[in-house]
């Protein structure tokens, strides 16, 4: 997703990818998700699902209309 700390997600595209991290002794899983509008702007987030990062970016895209 990253190549020297620089997002490769293309326009139009959507890139995730699922990553573990603990958190007070559990392990939890988190979803790093990045979209690039036709216009070449990122929108970046990390959730718990897919799905909320899709519902993230969602309402992103409506609120910039």
């Amino acid at each position: 997703m990253t190549q020297n700390g620089i997002s490769t997600t293309l326009r139009g595209q959507e890139q995730y990818e699922t990553f573990y991290s603990a958190h007070r002794g559990k392990r939890i899983s988190r979803v790093m998700y990045d979209y690039r509008t036709e216009d070449g702007e990122l929108f970046s987030v990390v959730a718990p699902t897919l799905k909320e990062c899709q519902q993230k970016r969602n309402e992103w895209l409506t609120k910039k209309k």
